[in-house]
């Protein structure tokens, strides 16, 4: 009989993804950079070479978030039927400020569970997956989906004023559309009170999380909030990509080092590392700190570009569908969003 007052683990029981099918090259996205600024000097293959970036996801016109979020949804119900009891939409981009977009997304759905939306840039579904995962500990919940809406595509600054702009508009370029869905239901062993493992291992077994929020400018929408309530000109990216990957490369290693440590393992006993991708440099240069073998890793930006918070999803789900994780597997979700904000989650499959 399962003792209420143990804390229960969650497993991942679906994860899918949902990528529209219009791709936008590097090349397209110059020329029409060109068109729209004739004073700008843009070198030809400017974005790739700095980038590694190849093509990106772009939604057709009047799509939203929760559109994307939706249709990766019914891939992961398709995958565990069953019904769900907690739903969380999170993701750095929305349908409305109000009310949440975890709403829209349960009406498209037709579930009635409860609702609420948790925002933090890139990591949002990371983080969503945090709460969902306390939440099916306390066993308030069982079975969880978390999704995710990305329309990045919406903040991109085509007519840029200066060079300065157009560097400080650089991120947007590389940016897809994309939606995922994460779904945790509760083991039926809760998680041993006394930090040893029970006997059916699965499940979210550790994350840990942390922010340097004194570097909040370095990357921003600055608009849609009382900073900026009715200005247009605000609603592009804004950021430093060469100060997200420092942050990361300072302070993440430890975070994720320190993850493993508190489980009883090292990063050599990790199958597959999935990580947020800002560019192909960056990605090269986090594998190298963290000392991770790059087969154990998904190289994803330079054909899908920056999948905001639906990368980590996207990588996992292709792992598991190549064949390259499968059950028993340990896995790490390492995340870096805006803000600053750095985390690091690890499963058994």
């Amino acid at each position: 009989m399962t003792d209420p007052l143990r804390p229960r683990r969650s497993a991942v029981v679906a994860c899918a993804t949902h990528l529209p099918a219009t791709l936008r090259t590097t090349a397209e996205t110059e020329d029409r950079l060109r068109a729209d600024n004739p004073r700008l000097t843009l070198p030809t293959g400017l974005l790739r070479r700095i980038t590694g970036v190849e093509s990106v996801h772009v939604a057709e016109p009047g799509t939203q978030a929760s559109d994307l979020a939706v249709a990766a949804a019914r891939q992961a119900l398709r995958e565990s039927p069953g019904d769900v009891d907690l739903l969380v939409f999170a993701s750095g981009s929305q349908d409305l400020i109000e009310p949440a977009t975890s709403h829209i997304v349960a009406e498209r759905l037709g579930v009635g569970c409860a609702v609420f939306d948790v925002k933090n840039a890139c990591n949002s579904v990371l983080n969503g997956m945090q709460v969902a995962d306390a939440l099916i500990a306390t066993g308030q919940y069982r079975r969880a989906l978390v999704v995710t809406g990305e329309m990045p595509s919406y903040a991109v600054r085509w007519r840029v004023d200066s060079r300065e702009q157009f560097l400080r508009s650089f991120g947007g370029y590389t940016m897809s559309d994309g939606g995922a869905a994460v779904l945790l239901e509760a083991l039926d062993a809760p998680a041993a009170s006394d930090g040893h493992a029970p006997a059916d291992d699965r499940g979210i077994l550790g994350s840990r999380f942390l922010a340097r929020s004194e570097h909040w400018g370095v990357g921003t929408i600055p608009a849609g909030g009382t900073v900026n309530p009715h200005s247009e000109g605000g609603a592009y990216f804004d950021m430093d990509g060469a100060a997200l990957q420092a942050a990361f490369t300072s302070v993440g290693v430890g975070l994720v080092a320190e993850t493993l440590a508190s489980l009883g393992h090292g990063v050599d006993d990790l199958d597959f590392v999935a990580l947020h991708q800002v560019a192909r440099p960056y990605h090269d240069r986090i594998v190298e700190v963290l000392g991770v073998d790059r087969e154990r890793t998904l190289l994803t930006v330079t054909e899908h570009g920056n999948l905001a918070s639906a990368t980590l999803p996207f990588q996992l789900a292709e792992a598991r569908a190549s064949g390259r994780v499968g059950p028993g597997s340990l896995v790490a979700l390492v995340g870096l969003a805006a803000g600053i904000s750095l985390g690091a989650m690890v499963i058994r499959l």
